[in-house]
């Protein structure tokens, strides 16, 4: 998948969409690591705060748990 950088969706949104179908399909597997916020800068080349946005709009949705000094990891059984 990739970011669409003329379309109307944030990029944000995008991101968290491409993350949330990597938890669906089992990419990323509950109680796991997600790559952290610059990984997600790395990957798909956007501004620290948009990866922020991104995870927030996961964490929001209840499919990523953040801990503190630790990173977010996918949640224990994750809302498709």
């Amino acid at each position: 998948m990739t970011l669409d950088l003329d379309g109307p969706e944030p990029l944000y949104e995008q991101i968290a969409a491409i993350r949330a179908a990597r938890i669906a399909d089992g990419t990323y597997p509950p109680r796991r690591r997600v790559p952290s916020e610059a990984g997600i800068v790395e990957e798909f080349g956007v501004s620290r705060p948009t990866a922020r946005a991104a995870v927030q709009l996961l964490v929001e949705r209840g499919l990523v748990v953040t801990v503190r000094g630790k990173g977010s990891y996918v949640a224990d059984e994750p809302q498709t």
